[in-house]
């Protein structure tokens, strides 16, 4: 799928590849295709198992790992860079920053475990949410593209990330993090009748289901 200059490949839950400047960053890899090339820039999220995980099946020597502090051990000895919300990076002329992601009222993801990510590349922003709920921050968020948990239970429900598109007013914004898991049931298009202002895609995940 390709949004402006950029290609972007939704694998499924909240795993995805984004591809520009001639670079592969991929993103919470838990779920992959059966073929694919190793990832330049390796983002990381937080340290759940459906967020860090196949670092080994989707790193090389040269890639760049970027992830909280609670994803250490399982990064190896890769190229490791921890990030906590309010630091940025800059590799390859992509910069690459970590905001808050955390949850409002629920247990799961207390502020400081997790992060998410905005992107800038090839003068296209992306924001990648993470684990989170509907949280202030996000009405200072400038992007073209925001990547949103719409699944519930653990992060925002589709009703809350709507309302979370209208913080954030992106030109488009693609729903993830519903389907893959129990209690994550969700119809995007539910979804996307809520979504004022904002285009929303609805991708076909490019990996079957485990």
């Amino acid at each position: 799928m390709r949004i402006e200059n950029i290609n972007i490949h939704w694998f499924g839950h909240a795993s995805f590849e984004i591809i520009g400047k001639n670079k592969k960053i991929f993103i919470d890899p838990y779920v992959l295709p059966e073929r694919f090339e190793k990832a330049d820039i390796l983002l990381i999220t937080h340290a759940h198992y459906d967020h860090c995980a196949n670092i080994e099946k989707v790193s090389n020597d040269n890639t760049i790992i970027i992830a909280p502090e609670n994803c250490r051990e399982k990064v190896g000895n890769h190229k490791f860079y921890p990030i906590k919300e309010g630091e940025s990076y800059n590799f390859y002329g992509i910069k690459i920053s970590a905001v808050p992601a955390y949850n409002i009222n629920k247990e799961f993801h207390p502020r400081g475990f997790g992060v998410g990510y905005i992107i800038d590349i090839d003068n296209f922003r992306i924001y990648h949410a993470g684990d989170t709920d509907r949280i202030p921050e996000m009405k200072n968020f400038k992007v073209d593209l925001a990547l949103l948990p719409i699944g519930g239970t653990y992060t925002m429900d589709e009703k809350e990330a709507a309302k979370a598109v209208e913080d954030i007013k992106p030109k488009y914004v693609i729903p993830m993090h519903y389907n893959w898991l129990k209690g994550l049931e969700k119809d995007p298009k539910e979804f996307e009748k809520l979504v004022k202002g904002s285009k929303v895609i609805i991708p076909k995940q490019e990996s079957q289901k485990l």
